[in-house]
């Protein structure tokens, strides 16, 4: 009996998959046991073809794939090329057991690139369960970013062949590529940036206070909710905000080039974070993911380390509201079927956009408001108390003026929540401030003595939630940071109060 390593998905995650293969005296069949999916079934025919098309004659024996664990249902066209090689290097004496092999055979024996392979091999990487890999020539680009992993690439099924051959005598095709972006280095860990600015604030005439608010949410991770009538920049503000997060990790940019992967879309590997923007329409699976038989990613877990971006607030389902709930609190998602469960990361940056009341003119000093009191009041109820406790910043957005002009750049935004990262880094700090656990909250929001007192006043006045407490303090401590304070100080807790729901 010979094997080869290769993997399949169970849930969000790599599976490792030994595939074995034994060639017995008997009425000649070919038969894949072990949970296999109809892609791996029909690899039957695209194997023989392969075989056959590179001058192998197929062995008149019974031939037998089993694909270990057995209770594992493998999926993917994946697993084609290393049944291929263990049928046609059944005579080998190496042991191939180290080896992991990936890739779809064409008819003519070429080895095909698949998408999902990316995301499984990243996978397999932060589990270290992976170190020497043979894949498509074609993929090589893209793995080339994951390090500590020898990548072999090949064009055809022979390649392959001679490659198992000659193991002691070849080198990786790859070695570990280096991302081309700016960047800066704190403690040895390296941030890359982008200088790219699609969407520029300079275009937000006027809202002071919502951009400096924007440049807080970016800075510290804090979820925030614009509300406005109707053409204000609620939007603009929104999209423009991805544009000036903080700069990302190598393991991090993988992991969104590894979502992208996952949403079907070619992986960039660039330092930019994601922006996920659900239609109100939606759905509680497609927000969350989920699935009858395989728990599929939603745009919730789409948006990690990014931002999720809810248009129209109170009109998303009351459902699919309550159950952000959980990810916003916790920053992971889980979902229970009958046939999976999975538990993926989901820390993302809230943004929601919403009208004053349904025809949008409350707030407007122009036009006159059409609703009464009894929808105004059933508008925002559409949101509930658990639900806008979870929110850092509450922005009410001012009316448009004919003398309202630019201010900040994205580029001077960025380059103040670049400052603010840095500091914090350099304090010693892993987790954005809004992520702060409360050891965390204890160690770095430290108050000077008018500040506390001042929060203190609040607590008592406004009947604050230990939750609000925790939200004032961090979103504190990230103004503290935009100003290079150790301590947070008095201005910087009255300006955290200010932005509290009223």
């Amino acid at each position: 009996m010979k094997s080869v390593n290769c993997a399949t998905y169970e849930g969000l995650d790599a599976k490792v998959v030994h595939v074995e293969s034994t060639l017995t005296k008997g009425l000649p069949s070919f038969s894949i046991v072990g949970m296999a999916s109809t892609a791996i079934s029909e690899a039957r025919e695209r194997v023989k073809s392969a075989l056959l098309s590179n001058e192998f004659s197929f062995p008149p024996k019974r031939i037998t794939i089993n694909l270990a664990p057995s209770d594992v249902k493998k999926e993917g066209s994946q697993f084609d090329l290393s049944i291929a090689l263990l049928i046609a290097l059944d005579y080998l004496e190496d042991d191939l057991s180290e080896w992991f092999v990936f890739g779809e055979l064409g008819l003519d024996g070429a080895v095909k690139e698949n998408i999902q392979l990316y995301p499984l091999m990243l996978s397999l990487a932060n589990q270290k369960l992976v170190s020497k890999v043979i894949v498509p020539h074609a993929s090589l680009s893209k793995l080339s970013k994951i390090p500590n992993i020898e990548f072999y690439g090949v064009k055809t099924l022979q390649e392959a062949i001679d490659l198992l051959k000659n193991q002691t005598t070849i080198s990786p095709s790859i070695n570990a590529g280096e991302i081309d972006y700016p960047f800066y280095e704190i403690n040895s860990e390296k941030y890359y940036y982008i200088k790219e600015y699609e969407d520029d604030f300079v275009d937000v005439k006027g809202q002071e206070i919502a951009k400096r608010s924007a440049i807080i949410a970016a800075a510290g991770f804090h979820n925030i909710i614009f509300e406005g009538s109707p053409g204000c920049g609620k939007s603009m503000i929104a999209k423009r905000l991805r544009y000036i997060l903080p700069p990302l990790k190598n393991d991090e940019i993988l992991d969104i080039a590894k979502l992208e992967a996952l949403d079907f879309k070619e992986p960039a590997f660039r330092p930019s974070r994601s922006f996920r923007s659900p239609h109100h329409s939606s759905t509680l699976a497609s927000v969350f993911g989920g699935g009858s038989h395989k728990a599929q990613i939603g745009e919730v877990g789409l948006s990690h380390r990014g931002i999720l971006f809810f248009d129209e607030l109170p009109h998303f389902s009351k459902g699919v509201l309550e159950a952000l709930r959980e990810p916003m609190e916790d920053g992971k998602i889980r979902i229970s079927r009958v046939n999976s469960k999975v538990e993926y990361p989901a820390e993302f940056l809230f943004v929601g956009a919403m009208n004053p009341c349904p025809c949008g003119n409350l707030l407007d000093e122009s036009r006159e408001c059409r609703c009464s009191e009894l929808e105004i009041q059933r508008y925002k109820n559409r949101l509930s108390d658990p639900f806008l406790d979870r929110v850092d910043i509450n922005i009410t957005m001012q009316n448009v003026n004919v003398d309202d002009c630019s201010s900040y750049s994205s580029k001077e935004m960025h380059k103040m929540v670049v400052q603010a990262h840095i500091f914090s880094k350099e304090r010693g700090q892993d987790n954005f401030n809004a992520k702060l656990n409360d050891k965390e909250i204890e160690k770095f929001c430290i108050l000077e003595t008018q500040a506390k007192a001042v929060l203190d006043m609040a607590i008592n006045r406004f009947s604050l939630s230990f939750r609000s407490i925790k939200k004032v303090q961090k979103v504190g401590r990230t103004i503290a940071d935009l100003d290079s304070s150790e301590l947070i100080q008095k201005k910087h807790i009255l300006e955290a109060l200010s932005y509290r729901r009223r």
